[in-house]
């Protein structure tokens, strides 16, 4: 029989292992890093995946790609907590922080941070050609989708009809996901849909691929000049031939898509997710994955980034590859 200075030895013995097990546990504990996307038929979303899978490094960081309704709804995931950053249009994350237009009146999104400019994203203004539809102007009085509340298309596309003189009262207003226009298109019940991402997006390309006839209309001219006049985020932009089945270059207006996340979020974990996004095994990920990701380049991560401050974490790397004294 033991006697109880054994047992008591043996307690002590285990609960010391239990607590060096715990102490090894924790000390790995992962950081986990979510990113807010888009639907899965635009291009954050499988731009996201790409990403998430090449910088994460288990057990120490594990990233995942979340489908999202786009821009808005990813500022307002890493402010409620349920994202650790998400992809925003340039324009929608400098509103949130700055508390300006669609943010006028709501209060600042002041933990907001930036990580890095991703690739511009360009305005899709997609029509069927049986509508006969070959000017913004002539979208009065036609099935239009605008794409769903929370996405950064939305607010685009507001801006645009305005632009041109087209109110939503106008015209048949639907709010859809782009797949879901694109089903719609296919048997007449819309007319056309908006959709602002990187070129080729998957829900165009399906959509083309299947001979439906569908054109891409052209946002230009003074009413185009005038948008990018009031709203700076806007810059000129052609979706070139052949992108899209049967559909030749389109001159188009774009903006910026930048990943951003919080100030809460520790300056060690944003360091090593932006150390891992300029690795060699992401730029290959990204090369090989989509057309989008050849152009997530380094040398433009701080492009159009002045209206969100940088993360402290994300700061530190730039300085030490040289591209921030």
């Amino acid at each position: 029989m033991q006697s109880n200075f054994t047992r008591r030895t043996a307690s002590i013995v285990l609960g010391l292992g239990a607590l060096a097990l715990a102490g090894a546990a924790f000390a790995q504990a992962p950081a986990f890093f979510r990113i807010g996307t888009g639907g899965t038929a635009g291009t954050y979303y499988p731009i996201g995946g790409l990403i998430a899978n090449a910088i994460s490094t288990p057990p120490q960081l594990v990233s995942t790609a979340v489908a999202s309704n786009g821009s808005v709804a990813n500022v307002n995931a890493i402010v409620g907590g349920a994202a650790e950053s998400g992809f925003v249009q340039a324009d929608v994350a400098f509103w949130a922080y700055s508390g300006t237009g669609v943010y006028e009146g709501k209060p600042k999104v002041a933990e907001l941070r930036s990580i890095a400019n991703l690739y511009p994203e360009s305005v899709h203004l997609v029509v069927r050609k049986a509508a006969n539809v070959k000017s913004v102007a002539d979208l009065k009085g036609k099935k239009v989708s605008l794409d769903e509340p929370g996405s950064g298309t939305l607010l685009n596309a507001k801006a645009i009809l305005a632009a041109f003189g087209v109110t939503e009262k106008d015209i048949s207003a639907e709010y859809l996901k782009p797949n879901q226009a694109a089903e719609k298109m296919k048997d007449g019940s819309v007319d056309a849909f908006f959709f602002t991402g990187g070129y080729p997006a998957a829900a165009i390309s399906e959509l083309a691929s299947t001979g439906s006839g569908i054109d891409i209309l052209p946002i230009t001219g003074a009413q185009a000049e005038k948008l990018a006049k009031d709203s700076p985020f806007f810059a000129a932009d052609e979706i070139p031939a052949g992108t899209y089945k049967d559909v030749g270059a389109v001159k188009t207006v774009a903006v910026g898509a930048h990943w951003v996340t919080s100030a809460k979020i520790s300056n060690d974990t944003v360091y090593a997710v932006t150390k891992a996004l300029w690795s060699d095994k992401t730029r290959a990920a990204l090369d090989a994955g989509h057309a989008k990701g050849k152009v997530i380049r380094k040398e433009t991560a701080l492009s159009g980034l002045q209206g969100v401050p940088l993360h402290p974490g994300a700061e530190k790397f730039y300085k030490e590859a040289g591209l921030l004294k």
